[in-house]
C-alpha cells in the first residue's frame, strides 16, 4: 500500500482547493430550501467553481455498476439516499427532508473534498439526532487524528459513538488518501474490523485524508439503485454524511476544507 505523502507546499495547494469546496458548500447551504430543484443546486456549484478556475472532481467520473459518467458537479442525496445522487430538474427539495451533499474540486493539480448534511425546512427530531451524530463522529476523527496514531484507535472511537446513539456506521463506503487524486492510499473505515486490525495505519504527518463518515438511522445495509449510482439505505431509513479534507502535521492536524472567517 503506498501511501504518499505530502509536503507543506502540497498542502497548502490542497487548502486552496479546500476553500473552494467550503466556499460552495457554504452557499449552497443558503439556499437549500423547499421548491429548490438539485439541478439548480449542481448549477450554482458548477459556475462557481468554474468561476474559481477548478474543475469539478465528480463530474464524468465512471463508476463500476453505471451505463453512464456521473453527471453532476455534486452529489445530492436526500433522505434514504447514503450518497452519489444524481442532480435533477425533477427533484425539488421539500420541507422536513434532509439532503447530503458531497463536492469535490481540482484546482492546479490538487483536490479537496468535503461533505455536509443540511436540514430542509423544519424536520424531526430523529433527523436531527442522526445529523448531530453524524456531525459529532467527523468531529471525533478531527480530535484524535495525529502523527503515530493508529487509524484503528480513532475509528473504534468513532463507530462507538455512533451505535451508542442507536446508529449504525456504512461499512460500504469509506474515507481515503486524496491529493493529486480524488481516490489514494489510505483506505479509512470508520469502523473497526479484522482487517483493519491486521492492517492497521498509523498516522503520519504528510497524509492527507477525506474522512467522511455515513451514519444510518437503521442498519448499515445499503444498496445500489438501477441508475448504477445512487446507493439507500436497504431498509429506508435516513442517512447522514459529514466529510472534511484533514492534513496530518506535527502537532495534530488541520482541516483543509474548512470554511474561511
Amino acid at each position: 500500500m503506498a501511501i504518499t505523502l505530502c509536503s507543506r507546499r502540497e498542502i497548502e495547494l490542497i487548502r486552496k482547493a479546500g476553500a473552494v469546496v467550503a466556499d460552495v458548500l457554504s452557499k449552497l447551504q443558503e439556499i437549500a430550501e423547499p421548491g429548490v430543484s438539485t439541478a439548480q443546486l449542481d448549477a450554482v456549484a458548477s459556475q462557481m467553481t468554474a468561476d474559481a478556475g477548478a474543475a469539478a472532481l465528480f463530474k464524468g467520473v465512471r463508476g463500476p455498476y453505471a451505463k453512464m459518467p456521473f453527471p453532476g458537479a455534486i452529489c445530492a442525496s436526500i433522505n434514504e439516499q447514503v450518497v452519489h445522487g444524481i442532480p435533477s430538474g425533477n427533484t425539488k427539495l421539500k420541507g422536513g427532508e434532509i439532503l447530503s451533499i458531497d463536492f469535490g474540486v481540482r484546482l492546479d493539480g490538487y483536490c479537496g473534498d468535503a461533505a455536509v448534511t443540511i436540514a430542509i425546512g423544519k424536520i424531526s427530531e430523529h433527523k436531527r439526532k442522526l445529523m448531530d451524530v453524524t456531525r459529532h463522529v467527523l468531529d471525533i476523527a478531527i480530535a484524535k487524528v495525529a502523527p503515530a496514531v493508529k487509524w484503528s484507535q480513532v475509528a473504534a472511537q468513532m463507530q462507538h459513538y455512533a451505535e451508542s446513539a442507536g446508529f449504525s456506521v456504512v461499512k460500504d463506503f469509506v474515507g481515503h488518501g486524496i491529493g493529486r487524486k480524488m481516490h489514494e492510499e489510505p483506505r479509512l473505515p470508520n469502523f473497526v474490523s479484522d482487517d483493519l486490525r491486521a492492517n492497521d495505519i498509523v498516522l503520519t504527518e504528510g497524509m492527507v485524508l477525506a474522512v467522511e463518515p455515513m451514519i444510518n438511522a437503521g442498519t448499515s445495509a445499503v444498496r445500489t439503485l438501477k441508475n448504477g449510482w445512487t446507493v439507500v439505505t436497504k431498509d429506508g431509513k435516513c442517512s447522514a454524511h459529514f466529510e472534511h479534507t484533514i492534513a496530518m502535521v506535527k502537532n495534530g492536524c488541520e482541516v483543509l476544507t474548512a470554511k474561511r472567517r
